[in-house]
């Protein structure tokens, strides 16, 4: 905080008490100021990548880099958080195999909140899929540049229906809200297997 009231304070003249420029900025972001924190180390975050019935998903917003959409000074993971897995933790670091990569993206993040009719290639279930180059896929959103959309995703399908077609959005939106059923907790045994 003290480094975004030093940004805010430049060039202000008499310079200003840092709690006016706090409630400041509280003005301008209509009272919702976004942050960042660190929480955990890189040396955590590979061994949680490592052990097998960890699953990988993301707090994030719905962010675009234009429009309403673009707002506030994100996280990095909004924009890049499963492409890192692939590009930076699967491919470039070899912490895990890309179909374990993909397992804990999907199948197991599925299983693991109740959710039994996605996650899987499989006849009879929902069709959420997403089309990668593995050599390519890389995130490039970051802390000063978060607003930035990634690398190598080619196709996106959800519930059937192509939604980014060669890397840009069509205008579908054939999305919802899931919600698991409580006596469907159990998870899918396939999702389970590493």
């Amino acid at each position: 905080m003290q480094q975004v009231i030093a940004q805010k304070s430049e060039g202000r003249e008499p310079r200003s008490d840092p709690l006016d420029v706090l409630f400041d900025l509280l003005i301008e972001e209509n009272g919702s100021v976004s942050t960042v924190y660190a929480h955990h180390t890189e040396p955590d975050m590979n061994l949680a990548l490592a052990q097998p019935w960890c699953s990988i998903g993301s707090d994030g917003s719905a962010l675009a880099i234009e429009g309403s959409l673009r707002r506030g000074n994100p996280h990095p993971r909004n924009f890049g958080t499963f492409p890192r897995v692939l590009g930076v933790y699967s491919r470039e670091r070899g912490l895990l195999r890309l179909e374990d990569a993909v397992r804990k993206m999907t199948s197991l993040n599925a299983a693991k909140i109740g959710i039994r009719n996605r996650g899987l290639l499989e006849a009879g279930l929902f069709a959420d899929v997403t089309l990668f180059d593995e050599n390519r896929i890389i995130d490039r959103s970051t802390y000063e540049a978060p607003f930035q959309y990634c690398e190598g995703i080619a196709f996106v399908i959800v519930n059937g229906r192509v939604v980014l077609d060669q890397g840009a959005h069509n205008g579908e939106r054939p999305g919802r809200a899931l919600r698991h059923v409580a006596s469907e907790v159990t998870p899918h045994r396939a999702a389970l297997r590493p």
